[in-house]
């Protein structure tokens, strides 16, 4: 589903992903796991044509350095930060997002139902806390039945109680067959969740970890020196 091969990217003079290799399987809930800075964030705005880089790379059967619409098309997207527009209710957003991905209306009734937004439906984006505002965040990136989400600390601002029932939703929408790389910081999360977790350090895939049971010793060996 993702295969990256000789992946370079700088800002400026700043190299930022060097010489990065990965691959993912279809079916997968792959975790990124590593500290800010690390190159996360930067991975993904590239997976997913948001920011030019070197190597090649494949997502879903498309080149996102040559077709970056085309896969923005094919995947959903949960960014780091919130995105909503703030003037906009809950449902006029979440029309807007169907319309661009010419659904109907049942998409958002769906994802109101899905997302327990049902409350809020008519609240503007501006006066939502910042846990319905990921909630939001969330839905938009699933109305499409994407079969590829790359999710950015999508737990973020969740309380306890939406954090496992995202969490299963995300769980329950991989064994549908849909693959879902989640980039986090948080080892508790992505052994609960990942099928496999990939560490990053400056910008470089440093292991695959199979084995999640051990995950945090692991993580903590490779950056016990630093």
């Amino acid at each position: 589903m993702i295969s990256v091969h000789s992946l370079n990217k700088w800002y400026e003079n700043k190299h930022v992903l060097k010489d990065l290799n990965l691959e993912v399987k279809k079916g997968e809930v792959f975790g990124l796991l590593g500290p800010n800075g690390a190159g996360k964030t930067t991975l993904i705005k590239v997976l997913t044509g948001q920011t030019p880089a070197k190597g090649r790379i494949r997502v879903a059967g498309v080149d996102p350095l040559k077709e970056p619409i085309k896969v923005r098309e094919l995947v959903g997207i949960v960014p780091e930060n919130e995105s909503v527009p703030n003037y906009l209710t809950v449902e006029e957003y979440l029309y807007f997002v169907a319309k661009i991905r010419k659904l109907d209306n049942s998409a958002v009734d769906r994802m109101i139902e899905d997302f327990e937004l049902k409350n809020y439906r008519k609240n503007v984006c501006k006066d939502l806390s910042k846990g319905t505002k990921q909630r939001l965040m969330i839905a938009t990136a699933f109305i499409h039945k994407p079969i590829l989400l790359f999710l950015d600390e999508p737990f973020i601002n969740l309380d306890p109680i939406y954090q496992k029932k995202i969490r299963d939703y995300i769980i329950s929408y991989a064994k549908k067959g849909n693959t879902i790389f989640m980039a986090t910081h948080i080892i508790e999360l992505a052994k609960k969740i990942c099928t496999r977790v990939g560490i990053i350090k400056n910008g470089k895939i440093i292991k695959i970890v199979d084995e999640l049971e051990n995950l945090e010793d692991i993580f903590l060996r490779e950056f016990e020196n630093d």
